[in-house]
């Protein structure tokens, strides 16, 4: 496979690295590393009213610490509007794409009205109010843009390399899904993939919380014609309360006293046996464990 594969990690700087996202970080790694591949951090950070001004350099400092180099000049997706206005342009211009002007409140009360109530913790399923063939906007001010997705056809499937078969019914279980948000800013869907693409990215390694995701930036990859990379979804760290380590449940940041120690709580949750030496030592593990289980 050799230069063909190109691997990312992504952290969005809403806070320090915690021991989840080392995990995650740590799996891409290997995984270029083993496959003779490039590995290239970009930071995510479209949803600029989240972000922690200084994080971003906090978590390239931590990935330095850990050995864990971007390949390529690290790239910042704040900087990208231009590329994803383009995507969208020609989403719009193919009909895939169309203005929504439904509030929060609105989508609430047009499902409301017939008969679907959302489970608590689940998003709502948009109901499809501003599609053309619904009538549009019907007077109200544009909002936000959002993805035609289509209905009426089979299930988006796919492999993962550590799931296995997936499948997901975007129509029913996610609807019309935002590509450009009310307050101007870019929806991480439409972004990652327009990034994935320009970046070459051949293999996604990410974790397990954004397996979800998949389906909806494949239907967006098809609809704009780009390549739909290989992906890989690993295990999650989670908290005392069994729900997944994260920034909004209070994560603590990663103790990076000893970086052999962090790097070894991390390859332990991807299934490897501790190393205690240099990150080479753990890429052999890696390369074994994942030979084990792809034969």
């Amino acid at each position: 496979m050799g230069a063909l594969y190109r691997g990312r990690f992504a952290p969005s700087p809403t806070g320090p690295l915690h021991a989840g996202s080392l995990v995650a970080a740590l799996a891409s790694w290997l995984d270029a590393r083993a496959h003779g591949g490039a590995w290239i951090v970009r930071i995510e950070d479209v949803d600029t009213p989240r972000c922690v001004p200084g994080a971003d350099r906090l978590i390239l400092d931590q990935l330095a610490t850990c050995g864990l180099l971007s390949d390529e000049p690290v790239l910042w997706q704040s900087q990208r509007g231009a590329l994803y206005q383009q995507a969208l342009d020609r989403l719009i211009a193919s009909g895939r794409a169309y203005p929504c002007g439904c509030s929060r409140k609105d989508i609430e009360a047009a499902l409301l009205a017939q008969g679907v109530h959302r489970e608590r913790h689940h998003a709502a399923v948009y109901p499809g109010t501003c599609r053309p063939e619904n009538g549009g906007l019907q007077g109200k001010p544009a909002r936000a843009w959002r993805f035609a997705v289509p209905t009426g056809q089979a299930p988006v499937h796919w492999p993962d390399q550590r799931l296995g078969l997936q499948s997901q019914d975007v129509a029913c279980e996610v609807g019309d899904f935002i590509l450009k948000r009310a307050d101007g800013l870019w929806a991480y869907q439409l972004a990652v993939v327009v990034d994935d693409a320009d970046q070459g990215i051949s293999h996604v390694v990410r974790g397990a919380d954004l397996a979800d995701n998949t389906a909806r930036q494949m239907l967006l990859q098809r609809a704009l014609g780009l390549p739909t990379p290989v992906y890989r979804h690993t295990p999650l760290v989670l908290g005392d309360n069994g729900e997944k380590l994260s920034k909004q449940n209070g994560a603590q940041a990663l103790d990076l006293c000893s970086p052999v120690a962090a790097l070894n709580q991390a390859a332990a949750c991807l299934g490897l046996p501790p190393a205690h030496g240099p990150l080479g030592q753990v890429l052999a593990r890696w390369i074994g464990h994942t030979a084990q289980h792809q034969g």
